[in-house]
Order: C-alpha cells, then structure tokens, then sequence
C-alpha cells in the first residue's frame, strides 16, 4: 500500500488523501493530463502533492490511450478500495458500456464513502452505476442531451461547467475539468492553496460551477488592447465604486469598445468580473480567522454585511459565517 506523508505547516484536518485516478484503453489524455497536472505535481509550499495520486486501469498489462501514448500503471481495481477520492478522466465513448467489474467497484467505493469525480464522458459511467440518480449531474455540452434520455433519473444541469453534490462531482468538458479540480482543491485546502494551483497551472483560480459552458462571441480576428494593467488596478482597488465611463477613458477607448474589449479579455461584464474579485477576495480574508464579518465586507469591496451576506447566498449558496466555519473545521491556516 503507497504510505502518505502528512503535509506539514498549512495542512488541513486529517482527511484520506489517497486519489485514484482511472485510466482504460483509448484513454482522453487531455482530462488525464488536467488531473495529474492539478493532483500530481508538488504545491510550492507544502514541497510535495496535494494528494497521494496512484493511476489504476480497467484493464490489465499495457493500454493504448488517445495519441498513440502507451501506458503502464500503479495496479488495476483493487487500489479504489483504499482511495480517498476517485477521478474519472473522460469516457472512450458515451455509446461504450462500463465493464461489470468497473460498475461493482465503483459502486462499492461510493457504499464505503469515497468521494467520486468524473470529467466530460466520466458522468456516463457514474449513470451506468447508478449514483448520479437523484442528483444533479452535468458533462459535454454535446452529450448533456444523451446523458438525460439515457439516465431519467439524473437532472441533468445542460448548461454547466461543473455541479457539486458532495460525495459525487461531476465536470463538463474539456478545461472545466481545470475548473473542477481546482474546485476540489478549493473544498479540501482553501482558497489560497487553489489560488496556488491555478497560478501554476496558469489558468483563472475561479469560475463557478454555474457558468455557462459555452461562450457565443467568437474570438475577435483582431487582438484585443491589453487590458491586463486595467485588471490589475481593479484588483488591487476592490472597494473603489465601479465607474465604467472611467474605466474607458482610463484605457483609452470608448465606453461600447471597452465593454466589448472586456468581454473579450475575461468572458463576462465589469460587474460580473468584478463581483467574482471581491468574492475570492473575502473568501481569503474569511479563512484567514482575522477579521470580523464587517471588515471583510469593508475590504473586499462589499460595502456592507448585509451585501456580503446577499452575493454569498446568490453564488455560494452559503453564508460567509459558514464558509468561514467550515475551513476553520478543515483547520486551514493561511
């Protein structure tokens, strides 16, 4: 069995940090690739993974994956018994059946507690194990349809990027598989140490699960003015009132280009972007334990408890009093 050091300094509550991931024959590497890079490589500070990451296949010996890679891996099944969390990297087909093998075992982990995670096609297989039933579910966009009529008792979320429901998370595809396991590490180590990964990963530390999958504008032919040194500014300023007319002049464009502009740069509005900025930014604070539920909202640029209190009912369907109980429980330190 792989023995796991504690992580020191930083570490939260004692947690089974054993994640397995699932590879099998035709495996999507791109999904594979978005786990291992979240959940194998070593965090800055801790100096080693977040996770003890082990691969085991559906199948025995050497496999072929997507790409022509040729893959050998840690063990086969048995290592789901031990795993703390399962991931399912994609799916080689949503018309290709989960052996029976793969079914009971996955059932077994979730009877024995384990925390289930699929990307893309993966919902199809936890479907086929029937543990999605009664629960929220998503996957690609353009399976969502067929997840639906093959699985009636799945409320199947079209539109999203990734949906939450405990013990079992499932993702859309493609990079909302980032988007999940930063999520998942968000849930196990706070908000600091996602913000961690993502840098690394160098992608955006968080989009929510909500999101719409798609983005219909498409990519201008024309590159956009940087807007970088603008976004900046904004985070560094979260409790200045949000002046679009300003913000325009202040990068040199007129009010329509700017909007236009700024969609382009970050995939929403000012508000929304800006909205997201503040909330990160009183998560942190709240998890740090040192300020009152006043000052966090004073300095995440909320203005009030009681608007704080309203955008995290809205978008975290929590209050930030939870949020904050419910890492100091985790024992998060900043």
């Amino acid at each position: 069995m792989q023995m796991i050091a504690p992580l020191h300094g930083h570490s939260p509550a004692p947690f089974n940090r054993r994640l397995v991931l699932l590879a099998y024959e035709c495996l999507c590497t791109f999904e594979f690739g978005i786990a291992v890079e979240a959940f194998g490589r070593a965090d800055e500070v801790f100096g080693q993974p977040l996770y003890g990451l082990s691969v085991a296949s559906v199948e025995e010996g050497v496999f072929g994956a997507q790409g022509g890679v040729r893959l050998v891996v840690d063990g086969g099944l048995e290592l789901l018994e031990e795993a703390g969390t399962i991931v399912i990297p994609g799916w080689r087909s949503v018309h290709e059946p989960a052996s029976d093998q793969l079914i009971a075992a996955l059932q077994k982990a979730h009877r024995n507690g384990t925390r289930i995670v699929s990307i893309c096609a993966g919902s199809f297989v936890l479907g086929a194990a029937g543990l999605l039933n009664g629960k929220r579910a998503t996957a690609h966009w353009n399976s969502t349809e067929i997840l639906a009529q093959r699985f009636p008792q799945v409320q199947v979320e079209h539109g999203m990027i990734y949906v939450d429901e405990g013990s079992i998370i499932t993702s859309a595809g493609g990079a909302a598989g980032v988007d999940l396991c930063l999520h998942l590490i968000r849930r196990d180590y706070g908000i600091e140490v996602a913000n961690r990964t993502a840098r690394r990963m160098v992608t955006p530390p968080l989009r929510e699960g909500n999101q719409a999958q798609l983005v219909q504008q498409p990519v201008p032919q024309r590159a956009a003015k940087n807007l970088s040194p603008l976004l900046d500014d904004l985070r560094n300023h979260l409790n200045t009132p949000l002046v679009i007319d300003q913000l325009a002049r202040q990068a040199g464009m007129s009010r329509r280009t700017f909007l236009r502009r700024f969609h382009d740069a970050t995939g929403t509005t000012p508000g929304e972007w800006m909205l997201s900025m503040r909330l990160e930014k009183a998560c942190a604070l709240l998890e740090s334990g040192k300020l009152s539920i006043d000052q966090v909202a004073e300095q995440a640029g909320f203005g009030s408890p009681e608007t704080l209190r309203h955008h995290f009912r809205q978008r975290l369907n929590t209050t930030p009093t939870n949020w904050r109980k419910s890492f100091s429980e985790r024992g998060v330190t900043q």
